[in-house]
């Protein structure tokens, strides 16, 4: 397809600057976000298994979010958008998930309720426009990166607030920005439908989903979570299928079956594991087939006049497969509940005693809680300073405080 055009209101960042260099602004983009502290935080973050866990060589937020952003630079330049854009807004996915992953999203949430709640993609969001530290506009308030209007708009998975009427009757819907940063959100996303991505971000998330599905597979499998031959047995298969129900969304089980079959003919496709180079060579040209089977799936499309991504729904039933093979074996397998469940307190307790003592926190995160003139807003400070802390400082501090 033809390479998609730019324009200034594309480039227009909220707090105006003038640079010397000859750097384009959505490069200019991309270096701050690889330049960024909350990025390096993201090396001592879950993935799904804890660098804690002793496990060196797993994936982490931080490595995650660089398969992601490799994923998403070849697919934005086949299909014709700046690379650069969707890039940055690959690598800035991640970077609001707190300490332990999804796990410590949920205790954040329930901890956060009096302030607006915890969500990761509205941390996300909040880190980029806000929190981390690059530019301060001419009143003294911090506008954290103060990236352009289309890469911060690659980067808003979910565009709507948590007050957004009918997003989910159960309060448990996810959501890109919290009030605090609203100003940002509405200037970003002038002229766009409500709850329409662009799309650079659609192609931000389809990348992550592929990463993650893959990656997340060869990780379980390496690990010991996950045996192949286990999962190719008929009965298996039926049980599996039936306990990854609560993981694979929309799919059905007979599309999931469908997938099933599809992917067990892929040349490659490992039916078992013993570790050894050959097996763990075998394994890794496995997910560079999976990633280029649903990455070439992926096309162009217009839509009420605005592009968006087509992915056809087999690839979406094949990467649902996968997801729930990794959530069945290692999120949701019995002996990890405990650790989960130590985790979330940790976290808890962590908000709680923070709270008290604002004092405790780090001196950025103080100086927030003085300047913050609300109950709400001192405990969304208290939110950001937790949020921030990697796996092993929150254990750290943990302990440091005699909470255990």
């Amino acid at each position: 397809m033809a390479a998609k055009t730019y324009t200034d209101f594309d480039r227009e960042r909220f707090v105006p600057e003038t640079h010397s260099s000859t750097r384009s602004d959505f490069a200019r983009d991309r270096g701050r976000l690889l330049h960024s502290s909350a990025l390096r935080r993201l090396a001592a973050k879950t993935q799904v298994l804890s660098p804690t866990a002793g496990l060196d060589f797993a994936r982490n937020r931080l490595t995650h979010s660089l398969e992601v952003a490799q994923i998403g630079r070849e697919l934005a330049n086949r299909l014709g958008l700046d690379a650069d854009v969707v890039e940055t807004a690959c690598l800035a996915h991640d970077l609001g998930h707190p300490p332990f992953g999804h796990n410590g999203e949920k205790a954040l949430s329930e901890w956060a309720t009096e302030c607006g709640g915890f969500e990761g993609n509205a941390q996300s969001f909040r880190l980029l426009v806000r929190l981390e530290p690059k530019v301060v506009d001419t009143n003294g308030v911090p506008r954290g990166l103060n990236l352009t209007r289309t890469s911060l708009l690659a980067s808003i998975k979910y565009p709507w607030s948590a007050e957004t009427p009918d997003i989910d009757p159960s309060g448990r819907a996810k959501f890109g920005v919290y009030a605090d940063d609203q100003d940002v959100f509405e200037w970003a996303r002038q002229g766009l439908p409500p709850r329409r991505l662009t799309i650079e971000a659609e192609i931000m998330d389809f990348s992550d989903d592929v990463a993650y599905s893959v990656h997340d597979f060869e990780d379980a499998i390496v690990n010991g979570y996950l045996d192949p031959a286990a999962v190719a047995s008929e009965k298996d298969r039926r049980d599996i299928l039936h306990d990854m129900a609560t993981w694979v969304g929309t799919a059905s089980p007979d599309s999931l079956v469908a997938a099933w079959e599809r992917l067990a003919s892929v040349p490659g496709w490992v039916s078992s594991f013993q570790p050894s180079r050959a097996q763990l060579a075998s394994l890794k040209n496995l997910t560079s087939t999976l990633i280029g089977r649903f990455a070439l799936t992926a096309s162009v499309e217009t839509i009420d006049g605005l592009e968006s991504l087509r992915v056809p729904s087999e690839t979406r039933d094949e990467i649902a497969l996968l997801k729930g093979l990794v959530a069945v074996h290692v999120m949701s397998h019995t002996a990890r509940q405990p650790i989960y469940h130590h985790q979330r307190d940790v976290l808890k307790a962590l908000a709680t005693a923070l709270a008290k003592d604002p004092l405790l926190m780090d001196a950025v995160f103080q100086a927030d809680y003085m300047a913050a003139t609300t109950d709400s807003g001192r405990q969304r400070v208290v939110v950001d300073q937790v949020a921030s802390l990697t796996d092993q400082s929150a254990m750290s501090l943990y302990e440091r405080l005699g909470l255990s």
